[in-house]
């Protein structure tokens, strides 16, 4: 029995025959032409041949143009891809599904089912929610990241000061700026020891486990070296800007064995692809169900709260994308060949990372959309706190026990001066 992938594309016209449309990507994106050959061809060609699941047409209420400009007609459209055209792998299949069709006027890949066999071939996260949780001995509330906020040209005194003022605040995880490239004044290595040092002090006062994520950059083929080097030299986790790379580039990383530590997804470039409602490659699929399948372990992606904005149903299905048992939604049809059943993931979950703009008061918001399973990112809420960047950190740990207990922040602050602090300077959501 034949084994499909299904893709869902989401097409704008005015005009267009979509059950015609439907028909011809089905056919082009497969083998190429089909009423030409003979029977016996065809026979032949059958197992090849993509199949059209539904099309689902949506005309404008009176006519005319959506808001967001451009034709308000569209179709959604589920065409099934034998997993026998192409090797298991993201690159191959996002090329079957979506190559050249995303040249091909105003159409927008907005889901992707993998079938059982597909992703037989995937291990996933290495550590994923569970694992991270057990490394940093955190099982009972959202974990806190910070990063350094100015790095470009800084040796390594002020980066393992900034390093040492953000652990001190008693924050679970740094990270790299995603632009920081390998450079004369801290050279990965050297960086990873300083910074590792500055954390065991850190943790002599604060008595918490804390995770370094290094970026991993270079040419692709050296990028394993210098992740095993970070490695040896102390890092205890990567950070990885994996759209420049590609996603079969971070499946690599995850799966090499001698890369034994988590590896945190960055989103640079993503809005070239996902934000338009007519082009591209949905969020949930782009920065969800592709990061987990290629094996991040944590996914960064602009919260709907900040200074980076995503609308939050966007944020949502990435959050489902990653974190629940199953990696496909209920789809409300059939894949030919498929009994209909959802298939249970067998990944582990990642975990969900809202970033930009995100300041202690947030802390509620985010906790009330996400749940206990979520990353808190923030840069400035940290290092631009008045008290400084260990007292920031501090700050957002309040907020975080004040959420947990039910007690509204205004009300905690008044008791925890780093919290206090910070909200009067930003406010806090309710």
């Amino acid at each position: 029995m034949n084994s499909y992938c299904v893709a869902t594309y989401r097409c704008y016209d005015d005009k267009a025959d979509f059950h015609k449309k439907a028909q011809s990507i089905a056919v082009g994106l497969t083998v190429g032409s089909w009423t030409d050959l003979p029977a016996a061809k065809q026979k032949e060609m059958e197992k090849h041949l993509g199949q059209v699941l539904s099309v689902d047409v949506t005309e404008p209420p009176g006519g005319g143009e959506s808001a967001e400009g451009g034709t308000g007609r569209y179709a959604d459209i589920r065409i099934a891809y034998p997993d026998a055209n192409f090797s298991a792998d993201i690159p191959a299949l996002l090329v079957t599904v979506f190559g050249k069709l995303s040249m091909d006027g105003k159409i927008k890949l907005i889901d992707l089912h993998f079938s059982p066999s597909f992703m037989s071939r995937f291990a996933g996260p290495k550590y994923g929610i569970e694992g991270v949780r057990d490394l940093l001995g955190v099982h009972d509330r959202p974990l806190l990241m910070s990063i350094f906020k100015s790095v470009i040209g800084h040796d390594l005194d002020e980066l393992t000061r900034q390093f040492y003022g953000q652990a001190a605040g008693g924050v679970d995880l740094i990270k790299d700026d995603e632009i920081l490239f390998e450079n004369p004044l801290t050279p990965i290595e050297k960086r990873v020891e300083a910074c590792m040092e500055a954390a065991r002090r850190a943790k002599a006062e604060t008595g918490q486990q804390l995770l370094y994520a290094v970026n991993v950059t270079g040419p692709a083929s050296k990028l394993a070296d210098q992740a095993k080097r970070a490695i040896g030299a102390g890092a205890n986790a990567l950070l990885f800007n994996v759209l420049a790379y590609g996603f079969d580039t971070l499946r690599e990383l995850s799966a090499d064995p001698d890369i034994r530590v988590p590896i945190a997804a960055h989103p640079a470039l993503a809005g070239a692809l996902y934000p338009s409602p007519h082009y591209g490659i949905a969020a949930s699929v782009l920065l969800g169900k592709l990061m987990r399948l290629a094996g991040a372990d944590l996914v960064l992606f602009p919260s709907p709260y900040g200074s980076v904005v995503m609308p939050k149903e966007e944020n949502m299905a990435i959050r489902h994308a990653l974190v629940t048992d199953r990696l496909e939604a209920d789809y409300g049809y059939r894949a030919p060949g498929d009994d209909g059943a959802v298939p249970v993931s067998p990944l582990r979950a990642s975990f969900p990372v809202p970033s930009a703009g995100i300041h202690p008061g947030l802390v509620p918001w985010i906790v009330r959309d996400f749940g206990t399973d979520v990353v808190v990112n923030a840069g400035g809420g940290v290092h631009g706190h008045p008290m400084g960047a260990a007292a920031g950190g501090r700050a957002f740990r309040q907020a975080i026990d004040a959420v947990a207990a039910g007690i509204p922040l205004e009300e905690y602050g008044k008791s925890h001066a780093e919290l206090g602090a910070a909200v009067e300077r930003w406010g806090a959501k309710s």
